[in-house]
């Protein structure tokens, strides 16, 4: 055999095993992402579920409210969180429907005194902060997936194979403002 032919072979093998090796990497990275996000979903699930029980103890206290409310979490709650927008949007209308529990709870001390009520909102309050760590594992998967993607040569190997970036989970002002503080709210 020619050293060229032997140059050549192993330079073929290096290129094959560079593919092969960014290949799963990407598939790897693209799986986390999809992971991210469904734990994302199953978290604003279960902080519906909780939303829902603190609407139904308001029930006891202000009945049509309570009824709307526990309409607009029974519509939502089942919905596929599978895209950084349906998350944004869930995210939008858990922080509205609390805000309205939140009203209905100042209106009624014995409601907001209630044991049970305190620690529904804590359950409440717990969901949102498991939400808020998976949005920031999504991210940070979504980083590393970005950076494949756009780096060379990494960036030809995703092109051929079409992987696309990955968008971030972002909070927009106008979010931002829908969200109730549930600190201050739940310390009265």
């Amino acid at each position: 055999m020619s050293t060229a032919l032997i140059i050549i072979i192993v330079l073929a093998v290096i290129v094959i095993g560079y593919f092969i090796s960014t290949q799963r990497s990407l598939v790897n990275l693209d799986e986390l992402c999809k992971n991210a996000l469904s734990q994302i979903e199953v978290q604003l699930n279960s902080r519906w579920d909780a939303v829902l029980a603190l609407a139904k103890m308001a029930a006891q206290y202000s009945q049509h409210e309570s009824e709307t409310l526990i309409k607009v979490i029974e519509q939502r709650r089942g919905e596929q969180v599978n895209t950084p927008e349906a998350v944004n949007e869930q995210q939008s209308a858990l922080g509205q429907v609390m805000g309205r529990l939140i009203a209905i709870g100042e209106a009624y001390p014995d409601l907001k005194a209630a044991d049970l009520f305190k620690e529904t909102q804590e359950g409440v309050k717990q969901y949102e902060e498991n939400v808020r760590m998976s949005r920031m594992i999504y991210n940070d998967t979504a980083t590393k997936m970005n950076r494949m993607v756009r780096q060379w040569p990494s960036s030809i190997v995703a092109s051929m194979l079409h992987f696309d970036q990955k968008e971030y989970l972002k909070v927009d002002e106008e979010q931002k403002k829908s969200y109730p503080n549930l600190d201050e709210a739940f310390k009265k």
